[in-house]
């Protein structure tokens, strides 16, 4: 029988061995003095791997004795306890006999060798929400992201179009159609419509109090006036797209009258404070157009892929798609008619949406056009007053030339050396005039140079 000592240093650690490195030849036992293992660990089934510390594993440290020879502290025996490794039949024997003994104390020292690792601390997010049930019941929720996931059978990518706590990377407009859930992003709507309930985020700003003012009122029995109900999950994406646009026509007709002032004002009365509405109504402008034109490309993608558009109509019903036609298949005959006909119903609703879209979108660049051409022609007035302070400023700087050659003649005059000009009475008056008329004729010479040029 073979034996190997090990000691126990300082150096804490976890070293896994597979268990057939241990196994030893035909007949023969290899025994192991290791230190006190947890009574889990302590028994080993055949072809899994055996945890062990790589202290146990650390050559043996020998310290110096009484008598100066080398002493190991394999010596000290009370400190630790054999572990067998038998070859395969005696193991298997064992395991056979102690089999319930074995399980216990596996189960403690798991729980004891679990509660060495410590958790990673990332908390799992919560969503506050309001749910909306078919009924019209509303309630206040607060769902984990775990739960949300099992409740509506998404995937961890599908809830980031949704997820309030990413609205700045998420900020275009969606309809994501999966096989339980609709995801709805508009604006600052955030919602997942179900079979028979919706979950709307961030349910206090103004998308989401839309959408439930104009989603509770369609739920309410009394108002269907005995017409054939639709689908839960089609009153929540109509109300969705409802509230939507009608947030951009009521921002539309609010701004449009005041550049429609601003535009007829501005031609003749050029003041900082109009300048600057002008700007702030062609930035309100800008942002609408852009909504609205997202909105609209949104509802030309849905509307060119008709299998989300069937999607959405077997929700909730036992029917399929084929995978290569793309067609429905019912187990109820009766379902599949009905499903086909909210197809159509469901073509026409975004038909609707899309129309109204694109007109609020075209409108918004109209106004958008129309402030523009409303700047180019503020630039070209500006330019054109420029121009006519730039031809006064080409006049007084000819003007000042000429009286400077004028001033050039008085100031040789002016110097005190005799000329014998001095001595004569009619020579002041002939410089005089001479000065004058000279700055004249050199001033009329300038002009005619520059219209001729046409410089002036």
């Amino acid at each position: 029988m073979a034996s190997v000592p090990l000691s126990t240093p300082s150096q804490a650690g976890l070293l896994v061995l597979p268990l057939p490195l241990l196994q030893p030849a035909v007949g023969a036992c290899l025994r192991y003095r290791l230190p006190r293992l947890p009574p889990g660990l302590s028994s080993v089934r055949k072809g899994k791997l055996l945890p062990l510390p790589l202290r146990l594993l650390v050559p043996p440290r020998a310290v110096e004795g009484n008598d100066g020879r080398a002493v190991t502290k394999e010596e000290v025996e009370e400190e630790g306890v054999e572990v067998e490794v038998t070859k395969e039949g005696e193991e298997d024997t064992q395991e056979r006999g102690g089999s319930g003994a074995t399980k216990q104390e596996a189960a403690r020292g798991s729980e004891r060798f679990a509660a060495d690792y410590v958790p990673l601390g990332i908390r799992e997010p919560v969503y506050e929400a309001i749910e909306v049930r078919s009924n019209g019941r509303m309630s206040n929720k607060k769902i984990s992201r775990r739960q949300l996931l099992k409740s509506s059978g998404l995937r961890l990518r599908d809830t980031r179009s949704v997820d309030p706590s990413l609205w700045l990377m998420n900020s275009m407009p969606s309809l994501l159609v999966r096989e339980q859930a609709i995801l709805l992003n508009l604006g600052s709507l955030r919602a997942i419509a179900m079979y028979e309930r919706v979950l709307i985020f961030n349910y206090n700003s103004p998308g989401g109090k839309a959408f439930l003012g104009l989603l509770l009122p369609r739920l309410n029995p009394r108002n269907i006036n005995g017409g054939p109900a639709m689908p839960f999950q089609l009153e929540v994406v109509e109300a969705a797209l409802i509230s939507r646009i009608q947030r951009l026509e009521q921002r539309l007709m609010k701004i449009e009258p005041h550049v429609a002032t601003l535009l007829e004002v501005l031609p003749n009365r050029l003041t900082a404070d109009v300048l600057e509405q002008l700007r702030l109504s062609k930035q309100a402008l800008v942002e609408l157009g852009s909504r609205a034109g997202d909105l609209k490309q949104m509802l030309i993608d849905l509307l060119d892929d008709p299998h989300e558009i069937r999607r959405i109509c077997i929700m909730g019903r036992n029917c399929t798609l084929d995978r290569l036609s793309d067609n429905m298949e019912c187990s109820v005959p009766l379902e599949k008619q009905i499903a086909e006909e909210e197809e159509e119903e469901i073509e026409m609703l975004l038909e609707n949406y899309l129309q109204r879209c694109e007109s609020c979108h075209g409108q918004a660049e109209r106004l958008l056009d129309s402030a523009r051409e409303m700047e180019d022609s503020i630039a070209v007035n500006l330019s054109s007053r420029r121009l006519e302070v730039s031809r006064v400023e080409l006049l007084l700087q000819v003007g000042t030339f000429c009286v400077a050659i004028g001033a050039l003649i008085a100031g040789i005059f002016g110097m005190n050396l005799k000329s014998y000009l001095e001595t004569n009475a009619w020579a002041f008056w002939a410089t005089t005039g001479g000065i004058v008329v000279g700055a004249v004729a050199g001033f009329f010479l300038m002009y005619s140079y520059l219209k001729a040029r046409k410089i002036l």
